[in-house]
């Protein structure tokens, strides 16, 4: 199980991208909001729509979640 945390700045097309704790992408600290430990970025996906609906997989971290 990993630590999710959620982009709380959007990306240039809208997403909050969702990281694992060892993303090299991993925002700073100002920029991000803890979500919990998961199993996989599948729950951590769900639970970065309650604050955030337009929320994604990192492509690097949690590719099994990213849509294009």
């Amino acid at each position: 199980m990993k630590k999710y945390y959620v982009n709380t700045q959007a990306q240039s097309n809208g997403d909050h991208e969702v990281h694992d704790e060892f993303c090299k992408y991993l925002p700073n600290m100002q920029n991000r909001k803890y979500l919990g430990v998961f199993h996989s970025c599948v729950g951590a996906v769900a639970e970065a729509k309650k604050s955030y609906t337009k929320a994604n997989g990192c492509y690097y971290c949690s590719d099994s979640c990213h849509t294009s």
